[in-house]
């Protein structure tokens, strides 16, 4: 969680005066967060948990879950299970996301969405599609953003920082390239945030 669907979110950008508030369970990517928001309350801990006893609290939730058992990369590279390149064995899909999308469609009453990448099979419920990602939200999100080209999503990290307006070069022990390819765009974040509380006729590009 680098922050990208975020990074834009400003009173100039919204017209709002937002505290936010962020949930990360791995501790070297809660300090990077940390470094580029330090205005931001960051909580070191299970997000999915939180969620559930926190979500009452909130005037609008995004969520990520744990993507990577989703993903169509992870579902080849287990089907073909090539030793050579130790890749991984195949696992269950990680059933938090839909946990988190049929949760706050019954019980919570505040704006929300959830991301997640594209998955390798039909989602098992019906989802807005933009560039590699999935989003489910609970208004209207009609997706009218350019979409960026999949060739670029397979960038090396010096192109990726430059698309996601994240310097990672002052980091180590961290997947960057992986980060930076999750990572949704502050253009698309900045969208999506402002359909939850405006027309999103007004935000069209």
């Amino acid at each position: 969680m680098t922050g990208g669907n975020r990074k834009l979110w400003t009173k100039e950008n919204t017209g709002l005066d937002l505290e936010i508030t962020a949930v990360e369970i791995d501790e070297n990517i809660a300090k990077i967060y940390k470094d580029f928001f330090p205005d931001d309350i960051v909580i070191v801990g299970d997000a999915h948990q939180y969620l559930l006893e926190h979500f009452k609290e909130y005037d609008f939730i995004w969520s990520s879950p744990p993507c990577q058992s989703h993903s169509i990369a992870r579902y080849w590279s287990s089907k073909s299970r090539n030793n050579k390149y130790n890749y991984p064995p195949p696992v269950y899909p990680d059933m938090k996301l839909y946990e988190e999308i049929i949760f706050l469609k019954h019980f919570s009453k505040t704006k929300y969405c959830i991301e997640n990448v594209i998955s390798y099979y039909e989602p098992l419920v019906k989802p807005t599609k933009h560039d590699n990602h999935y989003f489910w939200t609970n208004y209207i999100f009609e997706n009218s953003l350019k979409r960026t080209d999949r060739k670029v999503w397979r960038s090396r990290i010096n192109e990726l920082q430059k698309i996601t307006t994240f310097d990672l070069s002052n980091y180590k022990k961290i997947k960057k390239q992986k980060l930076l390819r999750n990572c949704v765009k502050p253009t698309t974040g900045l969208y999506i945030f402002n359909c939850a509380f405006y027309s999103n006729e007004l935000f069209k590009t």
